[in-house]
């Protein structure tokens, strides 16, 4: 039956497993009398909206597919041959329509949005502690926008999907969907937000739940990509800098607040929670379905047992600027579990310098070779936060304000870096902002989308390395393989939902 084979429509796990109230049908539909009308029903729904995400390697953002799918950007490259190919189709710009790198990134966020649209429209039917089901609903309203967001700015023009699949009549209507534009999807992803930080509660939330100050941070982030391309409505720089500063001015009262780079990237399994973590999802290696394979052998040189899966470019390393930060951000030179491995990234198999941020540490070894890890995913820092209100700030009023300094300067001296020079003009601060997020975010899934936003995806790619290092061992970057046009600022919607659905197609 073509609905089953659709993927958008396969949900698979709307409801939690464990909730022995609840069953599904072979259309993934939530059946029983206790579905979605009782807490634990709730409950368990709402933790199947996060599942999709945390998958490691069949859907969601929790395997190196997260770092394929921007690596366009110039701050992340991958292995030159190898068995990278999926990978290189990025970041040579020429990505197929079967790469199963975005198909998994694509399928992790439609079933967690249909996961939502189930909370959505059930939580009212729910006869409970007020204020319980409505952290619970306010989490689905966070998620359905903020897997909407990462959508939109992948792949542009997508299907807009706010209601739940219950019927077949249900499935059909979503088997002929059109494509929603930027702007239609970006007034749900506001619209979901506001309702968000209403229902949702201020104090630190649990370890990868959001809360208020979770989603303000979304939703100023959210204003001033809107200010750039393709939205280009640059009125909302002046709200991305009041939302943002609505958290800044909380801090306290939403458990945030900045945390020094030594906890930030220890690679421990105890630095979770930390009061940098606005957003980061969660995971357990002991269930390899829902594990974290970002972090570990993914991020390590094959020099010492890594994948090779994502690296620097090596001009991105090049410059880098020098202080605290690079140390945390680069390792240049990579040592094994062992010890007795110790390469210098200049000499390494492929010459090229490997982020540092990413990998397994323990009290008594570094860079532990483990592709299954606990680590958690940080999703939206503190920083970006100060960084989004010091930007936006300048946009708005074409003048830099004393608050937008402090915000920008927070960050800067945390890297080891001194003040920035006062007096500049609100647009050239505002590059200069656009420049540290480059630094603090360096192989963190923003660069990408700060280039589209501000149209600056082919100067970032016009000169890749290709030359001899200071050694003098010769080296080179990926170079695009086709002229970059705004038709490659998308991705490609996968080849099985297009088949099924043509309405879907270019």
């Amino acid at each position: 039956m073509k609905k089953l084979l659709f993927s958008i429509l396969i949900i698979a796990g709307l409801v939690s497993s464990c909730n022995k109230t609840l069953t599904e049908d072979p259309n993934g539909q939530i059946i029983g009398e206790n579905a979605i009308t009782t807490l634990p029903a709730l409950q368990a729904a709402v933790t199947g909206m996060y599942k999709p995400l945390q998958n490691a390697y069949t859907s969601g953002i929790a395997s190196a597919a997260l770092n394929a799918v921007v690596m366009g950007s110039d701050d992340i490259t991958t292995h030159p041959v190898s068995n990278k190919a999926e990978l290189r189709e990025m970041d040579q710009f020429v990505p197929s329509n079967v790469n199963s790198r975005i198909k998994i990134v694509w399928l992790g966020f439609y079933q967690s949005i249909q996961n939502s649209n189930n909370v959505i429209n059930s939580y009212k039917n729910v006869v409970a502690d007020s204020a319980t089901v409505a952290k619970l609903a306010g989490e689905a309203y966070f998620l359905r926008a903020f897997s909407y967001y990462w959508l939109v700015r992948l792949f542009g023009n997508i299907p807009l999907m706010t209601t739940p699949i219950l019927t077949d009549d249900d499935a059909d209507k979503y088997l002929t969907i059109s494509k929603s534009t930027p702007a239609e999807v970006y007034a749900v992803i506001e619209s979901d937000l506001k309702m968000a930080e209403v229902m949702l509660p201020n104090a630190k939330p649990a370890p990868g739940k959001p809360n208020a100050g979770t989603a303000k941070a979304l939703l100023a982030d959210v204003y001033l990509t809107e200010g750039g391309y393709p939205i280009k409505d640059a009125s909302k720089y002046a709200l991305a800098a009041s939302k943002a500063n609505e958290v800044i001015t909380s801090k306290s009262t939403y458990g945030f607040d900045t945390s020094s780079l030594a906890n930030i990237w220890s690679g421990l399994s105890s630095s979770i929670n930390l009061p940098e973590d606005v957003f980061a999802l969660q995971f357990n290696s002991s269930v390899a379905a829902s594990a974290n394979s970002v972090y570990g052998r993914s991020s390590m040189p094959s020099d010492i047992s890594g994948w090779d899966d994502y690296l620097s470019e090596i001009n991105f390393y090049f410059s880098f600027p020098s202080g605290k930060r690079k140390q945390y951000t680069f390792e240049d030179t990579a040592v094994s579990n062992d010890g007795k491995t110790k390469v210098f990234w200049q000499n390494n198999l492929i010459n090229h310098p490997y982020y540092k941020k990413f990998r397994i540490n323990t009290a008594t070894a570094v860079n532990v070779v483990v592709s299954n890890t606990d680590q958690e995913l940080r999703l939206i820092r503190y920083a970006h936060v100060l960084l989004t209100y010091a930007e936006a700030s300048a946009r708005a009023t074409g003048s830099v304000s004393t608050d937008a300094y402090n915000a920008l300067n927070i960050v800067r001296k945390r890297a080891g870096l001194a003040n920035l020079v006062t007096g500049l003009s609100g647009s050239v601060f505002a590059d200069s902002v656009v420049n540290e997020r480059k630094w603090e975010f360096a192989g963190e899934y923003t660069r990408w989308f700060d280039l589209i936003r501000l149209e600056q995806v082919e100067s970032a790619n016009a000169n890749k390395f290709n030359g001899t290092l200071p050694n003098g061992k010769t080296a080179s970057d990926l170079a695009p393989l086709t002229t970059i046009t705004k038709s490659q600022y998308w991705l490609p919607i996968p080849f099985g939902d297009v088949q099924l659905n043509p309405n879907l197609g270019n």
